[in-house]
């Protein structure tokens, strides 16, 4: 019934062609291939990137075009999600109907139109999130959230399919820049400092905290700042921006009423020779051990649902410090993309501390669910 109803509004023969598609095998990408690849944007190495983003990007595509049709409970034929079907849909015959790609002429066209299907793509988290709500909404309270794991195990292989999926368009995108940053790969910095991207990152949550409590606690880093290794500094600036607004609100919360100045949270960036991780820090009073396997889902969220106080609610909505209840687990998708990963440890009662791990060798395949 889902599939049914699902494909009215596209051609029986593209839908036969999506799940043709949808069969074939992806191939990964490791991010020292991509920096070593990138490193030299030659017009044969564009031709070459645009000719297997043509295949790849069909195949990563279509595998999620037909997953949407099939989510359980019901899932699928919520409206937030039959509309993002139809970009995935829509991207699928985008990439299908384009020739082979021969020559520079091709190749630029060829970029300009996944450009495209980035900005189609731009509201999907969202979007997704709205549809994972409409469920809920209709749910019975009694059922216990993680229990629906079907759903979760959708949303993370959805989502971690996304991050690759934008990676590679960005990354090809960016390799056209005539006049690239210095120590820039496309996405990739060859020279980031973990420091400096911690220290942005807690400026911006700051600044969103200041925006809704008047005021925020301060953030303390510790590191080395003249330490650098290579990595996508947007991600990890998501990744700490996530982290560092979640102990703010928590200190901000717990300390409101209170006398007491409200401790810093504290930031430690550490170069081991695997990993470089870092360490969040607050005294925010932690999270109960119950808590903690929700903390990892996407239908949890310890702040009220944006869409209870703004039913009519866009998706451009503003940045909130709390909200639908997935930093947290696509943070660690963020981290695992590229062979890290993200663990949370709490002291109820006092604070918690999430551990960030980046991988620093950066051959580590892409993981493709």
């Amino acid at each position: 019934m889902a599939a049914k109803k699902a494909c009215e509004s596209f051609s029986k023969s593209l839908i036969e062609e999506v799940h043709r598609w949808g069969c074939l095998k992806q191939t990964g990408v490791s991010l020292r291939y991509m920096m070593e690849f990138g490193s030299k944007p030659t017009n044969k190495n564009l031709l070459i990137s645009a000719q297997f983003l043509h295949k790849e990007l069909a195949i990563r595509i279509a595998r999620r075009a037909i997953e949407l049709e099939n989510l359980p409970y019901g899932l699928s034929l919520k409206p937030a999600i039959l509309k993002v079907r139809d970009w995935y849909v829509d991207s699928f015959r985008d990439l299908r109907s384009f020739p082979d790609i021969k020559n520079m002429n091709d190749e630029k066209e060829f970029t300009e139109m996944i450009k495209a299907i980035k900005v189609r793509h731009n509201n999907v988290v969202p979007t997704m999130a709205m549809g994972v709500q409409q469920l809920k909404k209709g749910m019975d309270p009694k059922i216990v959230y993680e229990d629906l794991v079907e759903i979760h195990q959708f949303l993370d292989r959805f989502y971690m399919s996304r991050i690759g999926i934008r990676m590679l368009i960005g990354q090809h995108v960016e390799l056209h820049n005539p006049n690239p940053p210095p120590h820039c790969v496309g996405y990739i910095h060859t020279k980031m400092s973990p420091v400096e991207v911690a220290r942005n990152a807690s400026e911006d949550a700051r600044s969103i905290c200041c925006r809704e409590y008047g005021s925020a606690p301060d953030v303390h880093i510790y590191g080395d700042p003249d330490f650098t290794f290579p990595y996508v500094p947007a991600h990890l600036h998501l990744m700490v921006f996530e982290l560092v607004k979640n102990s703010l609100r928590a200190v901000q919360e717990r300390f409101m009423d209170s006398d007491k100045v409200a401790p810093p949270v504290r930031i430690i960036v550490a170069d081991g020779i695997e990993d470089v991780t870092i360490k969040v820090s607050d005294e925010g009073g932690g999270i109960p051990r119950s808590g903690l396997p929700k903390i990892f889902t996407y239908l949890y969220s310890t702040a009220k649902n944006p869409l209870d106080e703004h039913p009519d609610l866009g998706v451009d909505y503003n940045v909130t410090m709390a909200g639908y209840g997935y930093g947290l687990p696509i943070s660690r998708l963020y981290a695992r993309y590229f062979g890290g990963d993200l663990q949370i440890i709490s002291m109820e009662g006092y604070g918690t501390d999430a551990y960030l791990h980046l991988s620093r060798l950066g051959d580590s395949q892409e993981p493709l669910p």
